[in-house]
Parts: structure tokens; sequence; C-alpha cells
């Protein structure tokens, strides 16, 4: 369950989705882009089912209302289509991607987490298509990381480094401290990655 929402009692429909085996649940807000464009099957329904949501629902605070009910009962085996009606046309962000370029990839930053980690368009995958015998090399901003690393402790106290997220994307860290601070960089810093 994720709730940033702004349109909180406006006309945007509550949702649940199904992807990959698991359920998420949420505003129809573009909140689930990421989950609605992974490139799987996406079932997805509209929270409408008044059993299924406390009664009344309030206008001002639906992540109690109405997304914790619906994923209480998700994880408790209610099938989701119990919930609601099927939506065909969730709302979707665009969110940047990387692309391949004669044996590099080529991405963006597009976001800086609370740590001051910098958050890429590259993923996993991207990276798994550049394997060969040398590791490959992570540029920010012009400026050179390195071969991206299993770990955020690899890297010297102080020192900056790449590695593969929770989320399956490229993060430059600077250990114990921000990224985002020491480069000055943020959304749409160019990220180019290459065989070393």
């Amino acid at each position: 369950m994720a709730v940033v929402d702004p349109g909180v009692g406006s006309s945007r429909r509550p949702l649940a989705l199904r992807a990959g085996g698991q359920c998420y649940v949420g505003p129809d807000n573009g909140l689930l882009s990421l989950v609605l464009d992974d490139g799987g099957p996406v079932d997805a329904v509209e929270l409408t089912r008044e059993e299924y949501r406390r009664s009344p629902a309030s206008q001002t605070f639906h992540g109690r209302d109405i997304f914790a009910p619906a994923a209480a009962h998700l994880a408790s085996g209610v099938p989701l289509e119990r919930l609601g009606p099927v939506v065909t046309d969730p709302v979707r962000l665009s969110v940047p991607s990387s692309r391949h370029d004669n044996g590099l990839i080529l991405g963006e930053v597009i976001g800086a987490d609370r740590f001051g980690n910098l958050l890429t368009s590259v993923t996993a995958k991207d990276l798994a298509a550049l394997e060969g015998p040398r590791a490959p090399v992570v540029e920010i901003g012009g400026v050179r990381v390195g071969a991206p690393v299993t770990a955020y402790a690899e890297a010297r106290l102080g020192g900056m480094g790449a590695v593969v997220s929770s989320t399956g994307r490229l993060e430059v860290f600077v250990r114990e401290g921000s990224a985002q601070a020491a480069l000055g960089l943020g959304r749409g810093a160019p990220v180019v990655v290459k065989r070393g």
C-alpha cells in the first residue's frame, strides 16, 4: 500500500492492482506507474465495494478508510476481483527510461532519496546486457564513479559508489554521505554506463 495523494476526496479513483504475483493498493494518480509499466500482465480494480472499506469513509483520510482496509483484505486472501469493477485505463506517469547505443547505456537521474542517493533510469536488466570480461563503468554528470558494487559498505567511508538498489535500478551513493550534495546533481542529470 502506498499513499501519496494530494487528490484525496476528489474524483481520482482508489485502485488495487495485481502484477507479478503481488498486490498493490493506492490512488489512481500515477503513483503506481512503475508497477503498471513493468512489462508483465496487470489486473486493476477500482475500490468501490463498501464491505471492504471503513464506514463511513472520510473525504480526507482514504489511506485509513479505503486503502488500508483493501490491503488487509487482499492480504487475508480476498480475491482482487471482489473489491470493485475492473479498471482498464489507470493513470500512468511518464517515467524516464534508459537506452542502449553502441555499447553504452544512456540514462538519467530520475530522483534522489532522503539520504541523497541519486536514483537512475538504468535497470539491472540494462546492466546484464553489458555482460563481458570487464566490469561496467558508471559515469554520472561527467564524473566517473566506477564499477557497480553489491553493497554500500564496499565503498570507502565518504567514497562514491554505484549499486543496484532494492528497486532494481542503479543508484549512485556516497557512503555515509549524500551523492546529491557531493555532485550537485539532480533529476535529468546524464548517466552513462559502458564496458570497463
